[in-house]
């Protein structure tokens, strides 16, 4: 499915300015990089991942290709966020690359920064990439899967093997990972430090972490990760620095509460990509960083405005929705699609929410204390150990905050973990009188399930189960 097989939005000439200026912004993000110099872009353009994101400017065209008003200028906004948080990311490596520190997605970079080193989440290339060519990770997919990798490995982790294994990550003074989220992501990790040389550190979470002995334990475990961390690399612990770190990610997280108190009204002032996407970038790869703060501000600012015009950011709010399981990475334009055509409104998914704490800068030890419940109960990571309550009890707290009228899960199938859950999902559902779609595809792989395909499994579901009918 294409974005041309949508309705394009009768856009005023308001609407086309802000799509120029965002998309000129976005481009911006990426040219900077420029200023390394003719040496260092020769090696980062080597990389074909980040010859594709250098299109990532065209996300911009799935933010406005059917909206128009406040809501495009909101989501053409956060696109356009999301592409410059990457360009830091990628920026932050050029400018220090004897500092550059491989990380998983689900260890947050709050400590790397407070350590003055420069924080590259690993699952970054798997993630984005797709975002801008559906089928990009195929390749690196099947170089895993050649190497030995079992095909029913989730393909996320593969992507991330295969890209390494193609020698296209940047060099590193180490690499940091835990025993999260599930077997396929930490098997991928021996692969990582064979291949890019760097010793490893594997943070130990334990399995069942709502209790205070769990805590105290990770707080040591973080304590010994700082001290390997100022053995093996430049970096060494500024308290000061990590407490502004801290202090960035608690405004970000204000800004973003109160975003989720504003979308529980119907229609919902906001939707789409500005919630879910914007999250997945600065509040999982870059928390903490002025960008992020920035960002979640400005959503609220748009939200409100949305809001103060007595309208909702749908032009008909049908139904409300949460994707639970990973985002849809090679269709992301899904919801968009679903807004059209049905109505949907997208308010959040498994990677948005969490229940992170403030972190409490009185005391390095406070900090630690605090970032050690963020890694321990971070989103997916804590849906997806211990017992099924895990998973369920957040789904349906969330189901009743949103007023949600469905369910949708994303079924990946490489991810065995969520797959095994399905039953009882479904009874679950049943007993409640929940409306659940469970949508088979696989997070990277078009060659499991198309695009195409997937948006037959949505209609049906809606016209079968939901009796919707198409708005156009």
């Amino acid at each position: 499915m294409r974005l041309q097989d949508l309705k394009k939005a009768d856009a005023s000439w308001k609407d086309k300015a802000v799509y120029a200026r965002y998309r000129v912004e976005s481009i911006g993000s990426l040219a900077r990089l420029l200023r390394h110099g003719p040496g260092k872009m020769r090696e980062i353009f080597s990389w074909d991942w980040l010859r594709t994101l250098a299109g990532a400017s065209n996300l911009l065209d799935m933010a406005v290709y059917t909206r128009t008003g406040r809501y495009r200028e909101a989501s053409a906004y956060a696109l356009a966020e999301v592409i410059g948080g990457i360009g830091d990311l990628i920026d932050s490596i050029c400018a220090s690359p004897d500092r550059v520190i491989i990380h998983e997605d689900l260890v947050p970079s709050e400590i790397f920064r407070g350590m003055g080193l420069a924080p590259f989440m690993a699952e970054v290339i798997g993630i984005a990439v797709p975002l801008v060519k559906a089928d990009w990770a195929e390749k690196y997919i099947d170089i895993a899967e050649n190497e030995g990798t079992p095909p029913d490995t989730c393909s996320l982790p593969k992507c991330t093997m295969g890209v390494a294994l193609d020698g296209q990550f940047p060099k590193s003074a180490a690499i940091v990972t835990s025993n999260m989220p599930c077997d396929g992501g930490m098997a991928s990790y021996t692969i990582l430090e064979r291949e890019l040389k760097s010793p490893c550190f594997r943070l130990d979470i334990p399995y069942n972490f709502y209790n205070d002995r769990a805590i105290d334990y990770f707080v040591s475990e973080l304590k010994r990760m700082i001290a390997w961390l100022e053995e093996h690399t430049p970096g060494r612990m500024d308290w000061d620095r990590l407490k502004e770190v801290c202090i960035e990610r608690n405004k970000a997280m204000e800004h973003e509460l109160e975003i989720w108190e504003l979308i529980r009204q119907k229609p919902a002032p906001m939707a789409g990509e500005a919630i879910w996407l914007a999250q997945l970038i600065h509040m999982v790869a870059t928390p903490g960083s002025p960008r992020a703060t920035r960002t979640m501000k400005n959503i609220l600012r748009r939200t409100k405005k949305i809001m103060e015009n007595g309208g909702g950011a749908l032009p008909e709010e049908r139904y409300r929705a949460v994707l639970w399981n990973p985002p849809t990475l090679v269709f992301p334009e899904l919801f968009v699609w679903a807004e059209q055509q049905y109505g949907v409104a997208l308010l959040a998914d498994m990677l948005t929410y969490h229940r992170h704490p403030f972190i409490d800068v009185s005391s390095p030890d406070s900090m630690l204390r605090s970032l050690a419940q963020i890694i321990v109960e971070g989103p997916m990571a804590r849906h997806t150990r211990g017992p099924a309550e895990n998973f369920f009890d957040d789904l349906f707290y969330l189901y009743e905050y949103f007023s949600l009228d469905m369910i949708w899960m994303a079924g990946h199938i490489g991810c065995k973990n969520t797959m095994a859950l399905n039953g009882m999902f479904r009874e679950r559902c049943r007993e409640r009188e929940i409306p659940l779609f469970i949508m088979n595809y696989d997070l990277s792989d078009t060659r499991v399930v198309s695009p195409v395909d997937m948006k037959k499994q949505a209609e049906a579901f809606m016209e079968t189960v939901m009796q919707a009918e198409p708005l156009l």
